[in-house]
């Protein structure tokens, strides 16, 4: 069996941002996928990027004649339909979540948005920083003295957004299971940044988190919970929180400075920070990995990303796999009966032929469609 979503049919909106990375997601597990992709000049088009993977591309215009009763059919024939734009566009193309649903009344409408689909920014534009930014997570991020920084789009776009989408599209397939009705999703990358931070908010309101940066636990302020230069320039990543593992390290290392035995208080953490940083300047990045990576002292290395995909953990694990020559993610998490996998990436339109005529369309349907500009 290929995947435990096998079986379910997604049209996707193409887009850019978490709207493709969720729709990457479920086909990883197994669903079908057909991403409906802008119309470009020429049959096929460029092949997508590596988040594209597993998925079927049609090439159709929405706003040309005939474009919408196609969709709408497919809509008829699938589960699930993603789509990121701002508030108000698929309703102008008429293939919102009413017309949609009339189609098929069981079909799950997921909506990616930063703002979300209503509030007094639902309108306007935004990027990932801008959205975690009102969540007070950007605030949280970086160096006490300067202004904060800005993380990878691992945060706003892909975890408070597709990973946020993903589960609710799984949830609304559970209870149409049981109600046999469809519904909206709507997901904002605002709303999912800020239910990340719940633990954050718990650390506030019981006294455990200060605003400034690099003052609390997880932020740096710690002495043993950040990273350190070593002396080939590179880095590594401390952690040992736990006491036991605490000590560990400090045992690991040779620390025997009494001053070190003070773990929590926050008084002595930018001295014992120093000191850290002035010993792991003695040894390379390597040498401080071969002497703790794999022990309970929470160290580990910091690589890059060709550096990651091929560390002997993923190598061993097969974390990383191949698309387009390049070494991708593999999927994940794993499945013991139902095992997912990626698949190839499509070029641009590459399956409107073989979709439409799926749908029932004849040889005279699509040419009509093709010599109306709706597709290539």
């Amino acid at each position: 069996m290929a995947g435990p979503l096998q079986g379910l049919k997604v049209l996707e909106m193409a887009g850019i941002g978490p709207a493709p990375f969720c729709a990457m997601l479920l086909a990883d597990m197994g669903a079908e996928v057909i991403r409906v992709d802008r119309l470009i000049p020429g049959v096929l088009g460029p092949g997508g990027s590596m988040v594209d993977r597993g998925r079927k591309s049609i090439a159709i215009d929405p706003k040309k004649p005939g474009a919408r009763n196609v969709l709408l059919k497919l809509v008829e024939d699938v589960d699930i339909l993603i789509e990121g734009f701002r508030p108000g566009v698929m309703e102008r193309l008429g293939l919102g979540p009413e017309q949609c649903l009339a189609s098929n009344p069981r079909l799950i409408y997921g909506r990616m948005t930063g703002w979300g689909q209503d509030g007094p920014l639902a309108l306007a534009a935004g990027h990932d920083i801008n959205y975690i930014a009102l969540t007070g997570a950007l605030h949280s991020m970086g160096h006490a003295d300067r202004a904060p920084t800005p993380p990878l789009h691992l945060v706003g776009d892909m975890g408070g957004g597709a990973m946020m989408l993903a589960l609710g599209i799984v949830s609304a397939l559970h209870e149409t299971r049981q109600s046999g009705k469809g519904q909206v999703i709507d997901a904002a990358i605002c709303d999912g940044t800020s239910l990340l931070t719940t633990m954050y908010h718990s650390f506030l309101a019981s006294g455990k988190w200060q605003h400034e940066r690099e003052a609390n636990l997880l932020d740096g302020g710690a002495h043993f919970y950040g990273c350190y230069t070593c002396a080939d320039g590179k880095f590594v990543s401390v952690g040992p929180v736990e006491p036991q593992f605490y000590h560990l390290m400090l045992e690991l290392c040779g620390i025997t400075d009494a001053d070190f035995a003070e773990q929590w208080n926050r008084q002595q953490w930018p001295a014992l920070r120093s000191k850290l940083e002035a010993l792991f300047l003695t040894r390379s990045r390597d040498e401080w990995a071969q002497l703790l990576e794999g022990s309970d002292a929470c160290v580990a290395p910091v690589l890059d990303f060709a550096e990651a995909s091929r560390h002997r953990h993923h190598v061993a694990r097969n974390n990383f796999i191949e698309v387009n020559g390049a070494p991708c993610p593999a999927p994940a998490p794993r499945f013991s009966r139902t095992p997912s996998q990626a698949g190839a990436v499509p070029r641009t339109g590459e399956h409107t032929i073989s979709v439409l005529q799926g749908l029932g369309l004849g040889q005279g349907d699509i040419a009509r469609l093709r010599a109306g500009g709706a597709i290539a």
